[in-house]
């Protein structure tokens, strides 16, 4: 009994993994790739992980701004879960192991780097510009004529979806993402 609890996940690391999870799932569909055209590359798909993991962080991160030392929690525990799953990918995809220190250092740069431009643009609201503008040069960086306002939508559309979902299943690992 005593191992048991010595040994038990905490709730707080199964809600950051679940909503990886979720994360994982929302970032696979099918329509973000042929229909808001995400390119289907290591970089895109780099790109849309993040971009949901940051929209998750940015919801608990109101949460804590209220005091929710819980939301502080689950959003550390949905990071550390995003930087092992990064390290995984690198390494299945036959990554040495002395690279991939710096190799993750420099994808923990990007998200980031990603992160506070994003947030930028969250506080740029209602002015889309900075958004629209950040999706380009990330998102859809040396594709022609890419579809940016309607992914900007989906982005907004989500923000706020997130921002009026209950925080308990939130902080259970429970999120409803919108359909694409």
């Amino acid at each position: 009994m005593l191992l048991e609890r010595l040994f038990r996940t905490r709730p707080a690391v199964s809600a950051g993994r679940a909503l990886y999870e979720s994360v994982v799932a929302q970032s696979r569909a099918p329509a973000l790739y042929a229909d808001l055209a995400v390119p289907d590359t290591v970089e895109g798909r780099f790109e849309a992980y993040s971009l949901h993991v940051v929209l998750l962080l940015d919801r608990l991160r109101a949460a804590d701004a209220q005091g929710r030392d819980d939301a502080r929690e689950v959003s550390q525990a949905l990071f550390d879960t995003y930087v092992k799953a990064l390290d995984h990918a690198l390494r299945e995809m036959g990554v040495g192991d002395l690279s991939v220190g710096k190799k993750m250092r420099r994808l923990g740069e990007a998200f980031y780097g990603r992160g506070k431009s994003y947030e930028a643009a969250f506080a740029a609201l209602p002015d889309e510009a900075p958004l629209q503008a950040l999706i380009g040069r990330t998102v859809y960086a040396g594709v022609e004529a890419p579809p940016v306002e309607r992914l900007a939508a989906y982005v907004l559309a989500e923000r706020a979806a997130l921002a009026t979902l209950p925080l308990e299943p939130l902080l259970a690992g429970e999120v409803a993402w919108k359909p694409l």
